[in-house]
């Protein structure tokens, strides 16, 4: 049986989990700013803006904890890293609301909503999931699921691409749609890359 020398601090881990639930907050904005009118989608991205500053102050607070303590229940760099990997996530959905709505787009290509409802989905996940951390408890089930999200997104990113210049002739159209589907993908790669720390975390720990 392994000892462990660091307590297990749960300040830490409700402070990661109050972090983490913006992605909340910002992947149901995005699906609304998806599919509203341009006038909502103002709206909605302004909201969407201000959490992720919400997310900004949250990670921050992280980063003056751990450099403010001597001792963490986790090694101080992956401390570090689950707050910037979580901000991330924030950022890249924050981008793509903005993206939306600076470029006054119309109609949204069908995957774009197929996309956000996985960033939905890995939001929900993450955030039940970081609890966990304190006792390393049934979190492979986690990045296993987030696993097969990134897949399924990486799958409608392909298709959302191949479709867009089958159905667009506008080339302004299709490099404003192609940014936003970037970005969204962007965005579900962050948060594999957050449940691959939580991984490796895992079995460090352990």
């Amino acid at each position: 049986m392994k000892l462990s020398l660091t307590p297990k601090d749960s300040i830490y881990f409700t402070l990661l989990t109050e972090c983490a639930s913006h992605l909340i907050r910002g992947s149901q904005l995005l699906a609304q700013i998806v599919t509203a009118d341009k006038e909502t989608r103002r709206v909605r991205a302004k909201e969407l803006h201000s959490v992720e500053n919400d997310a900004d102050e949250a990670t921050h607070a992280i980063v003056k904890k751990v450099n403010a303590s001597f001792v963490t229940p986790l090694d101080r760099d992956d401390l570090l890293m689950l707050a910037s990997h979580i901000d991330d996530c924030m950022d890249f959905m924050d981008e793509a609301g903005d993206l939306i709505v600076l470029y006054k787009l119309d109609e949204l290509a069908p995957e774009i909503i197929q996309l956000v409802e996985i960033l939905q989905r890995c939001a929900e996940l993450t955030v039940q999931a970081i609890p966990k951390l304190q006792n390393m408890d049934s979190l492979r089930d986690y990045w296993v699921e987030i696993n097969r999200l990134e897949n399924q997104g990486d799958k409608i990113y392909r298709t959302a691409i191949a479709e867009l210049f089958d159905r667009e002739d506008d080339a302004k159209q299709i490099i404003k749609q192609k940014d936003v589907i970037l970005t969204l993908e962007a965005a579900v790669d962050a948060f594999e890359t957050f449940a691959n720390l939580i991984e490796a975390i895992t079995v460090k720990e352990s």
